[in-house]
Order: C-alpha cells, then sequence, then structure tokens
C-alpha cells in the first residue's frame, strides 16, 4: 500500500511498482483513496477510478492541480530502478513522480493559503473518448470550478502554457485494381500515395508565438495501409496524418488546412481536440509563474489544459518530468528534480512568491 510517509523518491517508486497502464488503473486508484482518506484535513469524492481530496477552508479562490494515474504500456521497465540522480521506470517522468509530489503536498499541508481539489484522474494516455477528466466534467463538474487549474505534467520543472491542438485524417488514395502481371490495366494506389508523402515531406511548418510562448505546428504521417494480395495491384491506399496545431487555430480551421494542403485528395478526420491558449496574465495564473519563476514556454503537445480552457478556466503544465523521455522505454527522472518541484509547488501553496 501507499505509504505517504516516504520521500518523494521512495514514493516516486512505489507508485512506478504499481502497473497502471491504461484502462487498468483500479489497483492504483484504490491505494491513492486509501491513503488520503486517513489524511484529516481532506475529504475525499470518488468518482470510477478518478479520486478528488480537497480542502474546504474557506479561502478566496479554489485552485485544482491534477495528475494522471495512467502510463502508456509497460517496456520491460518495471520495477522501478536507482542509478545514480536517476529513477528510472515506466512512468517515472509521465507522470508518477508529478503525482507523488501531489500526494506529499496534500497529504502534509493542512492550511495553504487556496482551497486546492487534488485530482487524480484515470485514462489520460488512451482515446480522448475515454479519458476519465472527461467522464469527471460529466458526472462531477464541481471538480473542477476553480481560478486556475495545474497540471502535473512533465516539463522538467518550468512552466508549460497551453498547448497544441491535435487532429488526425485519413487520408483516402484511390486506384485501380488489376492483376500485378499486367499492371498496366491498373492503378496502383500505393504508388499515388507518394504525393501525398511527398506533400508531407516538404510541408513548411509554422511557427507563432502568443503570450510570448512559441508553438511549432507540425503535419506528419504516422501510418499508411494498402494492398490486398502479393499479386494484386491495389485500388486502394491510406495515410494517417497528424496535425499538431497551434491554439490560435480552431479544430474547423486546422482541418481546412489540411484539407488544403492534401486536395484533392479526401481526407476524412478521425479525431480531433481543441488546443488552448497561454492566458498567462490571468490573474492567478500569473500569480503562479510569479511564484515559480522562470520563464514560461509553450506547450509541444495536447494536455488536458484544453479541457479546463474549454469551461474558461486558465490552465498551465508544471511538473519534475522531462517531458522528451515521456513514453521511452529509457524513460527516467531526475531524482533532484522531485524534490524541487515539491519545494516550489508547497511554497506557492504558502508564501507565493
Amino acid at each position: 500500500m501507499i505509504d505517504l510517509s516516504l520521500s518523494g523518491e521512495a514514493l516516486t517508486a512505489s507508485l512506478v511498482d504499481v502497473p497502471s497502464v491504461s484502462g487498468g488503473e483500479s489497483r492504483l486508484a484504490d491505494e491513492v483513496e486509501t491513503a488520503l482518506k486517513a489524511v484529516d484535513h481532506l475529504t475525499i469524492e470518488r468518482d470510477g477510478d478518478a479520486i478528488l481530496a480537497r480542502t474546504d477552508l474557506g479561502r478566496s479562490q479554489r485552485i485544482v492541480i491534477a495528475g494522471h494515474l495512467d502510463t502508456v504500456p509497460v517496456a520491460d521497465n518495471i520495477p522501478a530502478r536507482r542509478d545514480g540522480d536517476k529513477l528510472f521506470g515506466c512512468g517515472t517522468t509521465d507522470m508518477k513522480a508529478g503525482l507523488a509530489v501531489m500526494l506529499r503536498v496534500a497529504s502534509t499541508l493542512a492550511e495553504p493559503r487556496h482551497d486546492v481539489n487534488w485530482l487524480f484522474y484515470d485514462n489520460e494516455e488512451t482515446d480522448a473518448a475515454h479519458n476519465g477528466l472527461g467522464r469527471v466534467a460529466r458526472n462531477a463538474p464541481h471538480w473542477l470550478e476553480a481560478e486556475l487549474a495545474v497540471l502535473m505534467e512533465p516539463t522538467s520543472n518550468r512552466i508549460e502554457a497551453g498547448c497544441q491542438g491535435t487532429l488526425r485524417v485519413l487520408v483516402v488514395v484511390p486506384g485501380k485494381r488489376a492483376h500485378s502481371a499486367r499492371s498496366w490495366l491498373g492503378d496502383n494506389a500505393i504508388h499515388r500515395a507518394g504525393e501525398v508523402l511527398s506533400r508531407l515531406a516538404a510541408y513548411e511548418a509554422r511557427r507563432v508565438v502568443i503570450d510570448g510562448c512559441e508553438y511549432r505546428e507540425g503535419l506528419n504521417a504516422v501510418r499508411i495501409e494498402g494492398g490486398v494480395s502479393g499479386n494484386v495491384v491495389p485500388d486502394r491506399c491510406t495515410v494517417i496524418v497528424n496535425f499538431r496545431f497551434a491554439p490560435d487555430r480552431d479544430e474547423a480551421a486546422a482541418l481546412e488546412h489540411v484539407q488544403e494542403v492534401l486536395a484533392p485528395f479526401e481526407c476524412v478526420p478521425t479525431d480531433s481536440a481543441a488546443g488552448a491558449l497561454p492566458r498567462l496574465n490571468e490573474p492567478a495564473a500569473a500569480e503562479f509563474v510569479e511564484a515559480i519563476g522562470g520563464e514560461p514556454y509553450a506547450k509541444l503537445g495536447w494536455t488536458d489544459v484544453a479541457r479546463f480552457a474549454a469551461l474558461g478556466i486558465p490552465a498551465v503544465n508544471f511538473g519534475p518530468g522531462d517531458p522528451n523521455l515521456a513514453h521511452t522505454r529509457e524513460e527516467y527522472v531526475e531524482i533532484s528534480r522531485i524534490g524541487e518541484c515539491e519545494r516550489l509547488l508547497r511554497n506557492y501553496l504558502t508564501e507565493g512568491h
């Protein structure tokens, strides 16, 4: 069971050693709930495998600090192991080190200067339809009501503001089927897909600066499928394309742009999620930036800050992990960053500067 008296390093390791691949978070959720129920100053609620631990001190502001319980599939990287100042293991950086910081601060800080909703949720690393935060927004919207949300995404303890939007489309390349021995009678769809790939390879991604944060877009093929059998010229090939777009575009504008780049090929949207503008000038966000210090950067990727943005709540990403190590077989977190993150978050919730 989770021992909240452990150091940040030891608590992170114990969380890593409880596998929690998306859809399989129940055991970890049970342990988090049990541990937090023993903390007198917290009120605990649960929705599925999402856990809320809240303070009710009558403060003038309420902050949501949220972290997801799940990881990507294990890649022979459990149990956790230490090597110097590095703790290796599945989810160390994304985001069990962040969860350890949340648990330590939530359990020991009885009177923060803002009321806090400590939110642990499931199914972030999978399709958006299964996301536990989306379910919470439907079932228990009061969990998300706040002046600011902090997502403990890996950022190497710097503030990463807003997030990119993401769009996936299925690009359909038609052809004409024929026997491969008489290929001139057909039209090879796989060969025709070369035009789609050439356009993507030559694509010059836009960079845009918003509130001092530079967002870099990207348009990439992520999967290609085609072929019927070893002696047939294929009449259909599909290319799955992912567009990561800056938050000054909405989902409709993102789709329109992809269609323009790849016309006249048919682009069928299969999944999309809006980005989030930085909103660093909002009072609660500006206060957090001042307390943490350093220069904010754009979040290059989609995170659940977008869900809060859709509710009109400013949100930032802040956590001890290195985002460049997330989802890798060699994933690790620098142990010193766990303690630094806890110190910064605790300072924000006590002194504010």
